[in-house]
């Protein structure tokens, strides 16, 4: 009874903070390819790079990632490295012919630690030593599936999979022989599944299941929120390096779909600031959201707890 109550109070921010700001449009899918590869049955995250698609399948697998022609959807690759996974589930670029590789997934929010790897890709098969770190969070476990890499810094970054998201920054320059203290830097997109930033490092996108958002960056201000196509479990999202947008799917034989969405149109946030440096820093910024979501939750948050009490008066 008590978790139901506490369902029910989280209910009203739940639906404030997943609703979007400001509707826009939902992009039109155009087909690209579809994954001819029978192992891959649970692409959970994609990378676009040198005209290749590199993915993994998520909790299950081993150590390994595919590098796809998108021409045909033929596998043309596979990386393995050492040891053993416990639950991947990200990608994000590493520089040419490298991707990082999340092993951030914690259904159970029991792991003291995670771990990223650095992996080449490309095509052929190949066996490496990979180099991997230990990144542990400030607050406790956190499930993960989004794994950021800034294009201008190489920092990386990690979304914990929650009702609001929460952005974690890894330290600039990360220890081999870890751990590797994770800082919190903001609330984001609830039910993060994936992400990247785009190639010009100025803005970030997030999705989950049905949508994605865009954030300026660093100021990390929500500049549009919008439908993606249906897919079975949309839980992949990539930008190559012109920009071309591609969005993801688990299942066998699963489509990656072109989308368009508004990037070229997102403005700078007036709160973005410089290192003197000129290396760029997380900086909090309060997103601006519609009144009109958190009435709603707080609507339904009400006729909930009704219920709930209607529900617990005794009967004659």
């Amino acid at each position: 009874m008590r978790k139901l109550v506490a369902a029910v109070l989280l209910a009203p921010f739940a639906i404030g903070f997943l609703s979007p700001g400001a509707a826009v449009e939902p992009p039109a899918p155009d087909p690209v390819f579809h994954f001819t590869d029978p192992e891959i049955t649970e692409s959970s995250g994609l990378v676009a790079r040198d005209g290749l698609v590199v993915t993994m399948n998520d909790s299950g697998d081993g150590n390994r990632v595919f590098t796809v022609d998108p021409a045909t959807g033929d596998t043309v690759g596979v990386t393995r490295w050492q040891g053993d996974a416990t639950d991947i589930e990200a990608l994000a670029p590493a520089g040419r012919g490298e991707v990082w590789v999340g092993d951030i997934g914690d259904n159970a929010g029991s792991r003291d630690h995670v771990e990223v790897a650095r992996v080449p890709f490309g095509r052929g098969d190949r066996e490496v030593h990979a180099p991997t770190y230990r990144l542990v969070y400030p607050d406790g476990p956190h499930d993960a599936e989004t794994l950021l890499a800034d294009p201008a810094t190489g920092r990386l970054y990690v979304v914990a999979k929650e009702f609001i998201g929460r952005l974690y920054a890894a330290p600039e320059h990360l220890d081999p022989d870890g751990p590797n203290r994770l800082t919190a830097v903001d609330e984001v997109l609830g039910i993060a599944t994936d992400g990247t930033f785009t190639p010009d490092g100025k803005h970030l996108v997030l999705r989950n299941y049905g949508q994605a958002a865009i954030y300026t960056w660093p100021g990390l201000q929500r500049v549009a929120q919008v439908d993606l196509p249906r897919q079975q479990q949309g839980e992949g999202l990539a930008i190559s390096e012109s920009g071309e947008v591609l969005v993801g799917s688990e299942g066998a034989a699963a489509e990656v779909l072109r989308v368009d969405l508004p990037l070229e149109g997102a403005s700078a946030s007036p709160s973005e600031q410089v290192e003197e440096d000129g290396e760029r820093a997380p900086v909090r910024a309060e997103e601006q959201r519609s009144w009109w979501p958190w009435a709603l939750g707080g609507v339904a948050g009400v006729v909930m707890i009704g219920v709930l009490l209607r529900s617990l008066r005794p009967r004659d």
